[in-house]
């Protein structure tokens, strides 16, 4: 299925594949764009922005029943694309907020927060939406709807949520005019105890990172 044929206009907007798979490719072109830095100022808030735009097609695709592929194995759906420039090109651009504090499973009791970076979560979840992608885009939609769930399930749902509360905190640290605790140095292949992240979170104050990221204080 051709870029042309995703977007064609009798196919009727209103069908569930195709609303997510929309949501899915706009997810795609946007933080691509985002990443290559044309709009530095504008790049914390655009990807909260997309990022919570996704995360309704997550929610929908939870919500749903569980989707059963057409085969029992899956396709092969061809040569995964590279994310690595996407990925660096993130790290620089969110540079110094890229690093962050997340606990990986809030049901799970006395887990100390470990860290993780945005750059490496939004290419996590690039990459499997791409996998998706390609089933749908050669006209295999339940396999690709089913892959777009499971994945949620079991990765990109859970990932994608804690980009959105690292994006979100940024953004209300700033506009609340709030110091931020940045982590400061921190090796996200570090296992760290709350203490010592707490020990590594340096000040970081609003107007180093609120202008290079575009995010101006509530008035």
């Amino acid at each position: 299925m051709s870029d042309a044929t995703l977007h064609a206009t009798d196919r009727n907007p209103d069908d569930f594949a195709v609303q997510i798979a929309d949501q899915v490719e706009s997810f795609l072109v946007a933080v691509t764009e985002v990443a290559r830095g044309a709009e530095p100022d504008s790049a914390v808030p655009f990807l909260l922005l997309e990022v919570s735009q996704l995360l309704l097609a997550g929610g929908r695709l939870g919500a749903h029943e569980d989707i059963v592929p057409d085969e029992r194995y899956e396709p092969d759906p061809g040569p995964e694309p590279d994310v690595d420039e996407i990925r660096e090109n993130l790290a620089r651009l969110l540079d110094p907020i890229d690093v962050y504090s997340e606990v990986f499973d809030p049901y799970e009791p006395r887990k100390a927060p470990v860290p993780a970076r945005i750059s490496d979560d939004l290419t996590d979840v690039i990459s499997d939406l791409r996998h998706g992608m390609a089933h749908y885009r050669a006209g295999r939609t339940t396999e690709a709807l089913w892959w777009w769930q499971f994945s949620y399930f079991s990765n990109w749902g859970s990932t994608a949520s804690a980009a959105l509360r690292a994006l979100q905190s940024v953004v209300a640290h700033v506009r609340l005019n709030q110091p931020l605790a940045a982590l400061d140095g921190l090796d996200t292949d570090e296992d760290l105890g709350e203490d010592a992240l707490e020990a590594e979170a340096g000040r970081v104050m609003m107007e180093e990172i609120g202008g290079p990221l575009g995010l101006r204080p509530v008035k």
